[in-house]
């Protein structure tokens, strides 16, 4: 979808006729999705602008590309504007790859946002917390790639077509289901809670374990094994709640950490307190300041952006 907005903004640039701009507005009409990806690549121009003014001679060099794109035909100006497109944002783009990430993929959350669309099959996709995830729907496949973060998916039936889940680690076949997949730095975990997924790690290339409800895998690109019970509900944060269950405190934090900006440090003297609740995450900050209300600890904001959980003195 992304694609398809990027060549429709190309074929619009410095081109008003009104044969054009219908068509364009047909495809964004068309389909949910394809003004979706309309609004992210026009926002992404904006962000690309802001970065061209950063560069040394960026303006005036893109000013020189826009005209000399108005006197060369259209194939060869647009390899003109590509070829400095990526030689004068690089240094900016690589400050900042995950909002970059964010932007070109078909849907994306920003941290402590959360987020829930209807796909072209009916199939129920929830996005959690910094997460992104690319669409890959024909009439052969259904298949998701999660670039980043956590994802919940409710599958809609289609016997032709099982939905698939691609990531870093592996590839996971939905069977009727729903299941909750989280990436992590250093592998991925797959939780079901309904139905059952089929798991082909990356490296093996084929299906070495099949999930069943209630069952969580923790999968590193080589295997698929089955974890321990976790101290908190997979799927809570696709209702905006932390649920736990005799959870370290550190991991709490460590948890809370994922929905808010800056560093929210443990300290070790009450790093391995236990904690089990329901929380909501529309307000961590909140969230934290009532923690001194069940536990023997002191909560000191020392910036909007560092705050430290540590013993009460």
């Amino acid at each position: 979808m992304v694609k398809q907005a990027i060549q429709w903004t190309l074929r619009l640039s410095g081109n008003a006729d009104p044969e054009l701009l219908s068509a364009c507005e047909h495809w964004r009409q068309a389909n949910p999705e394809h003004e979706t990806a309309w609004l992210r690549v026009q926002a992404l121009n904006g962000e690309l602008a802001a970065g061209y003014q950063a560069v040394p001679g960026a303006r005036v060099a893109l000013e020189t590309l826009e005209n000399t794109s108005q006197r060369l035909q259209r194939r060869q100006a647009l390899k003109l504007l590509s070829t400095f497109a990526i030689g004068a944002s690089a240094l900016w783009l690589a400050r900042d790859v995950a909002p970059w990430q964010s932007w070109m993929a078909d849907y994306s959350t920003a941290t402590g946002e959360r987020q829930r669309f209807t796909l072209a099959d009916g199939s129920l996709l929830q996005l959690n917390t910094d997460s992104a995830v690319n669409v890959r729907f024909d009439p052969r496949q259904r298949l998701l790639v999660l670039e980043r973060g956590e994802i919940l998916v409710s599958t809609a039936q289609d016997a032709a077509r099982p939905l698939r889940v691609r990531n870093r680690d592996g590839l996971f076949e939905a069977l009727g289901t729903r299941f909750v997949l989280r990436q992590d730095e250093r592998s991925t975990r797959l939780s079901v809670e309904e139905g059952s997924v089929a798991i082909a790690p990356r490296v093996r290339g084929q299906t070495t374990a099949i999930a069943e409800a209630g069952q969580t895998y923790e999968i590193n690109g080589d295997s698929a094994l089955l974890a321990e019970r976790s101290n908190m509900d997979s799927a809570a944060w696709a209702d905006g709640l932390i649920v736990t269950r005799d959870m370290r405190l550190a991991d709490f934090l460590a948890e809370i950490g994922r929905y808010r900006h800056g560093r929210l440090h443990c300290d070790a003297s009450v790093a391995d307190l236990r904690l089990s609740g329901v929380f909501r995450l529309d307000d961590t900050d909140k969230l934290l300041a009532l923690l001194p209300q069940t536990l023997p600890v002191r909560v000191e904001k020392r910036t909007d952006w560092w705050v430290t959980v540590s013993a009460r003195g």
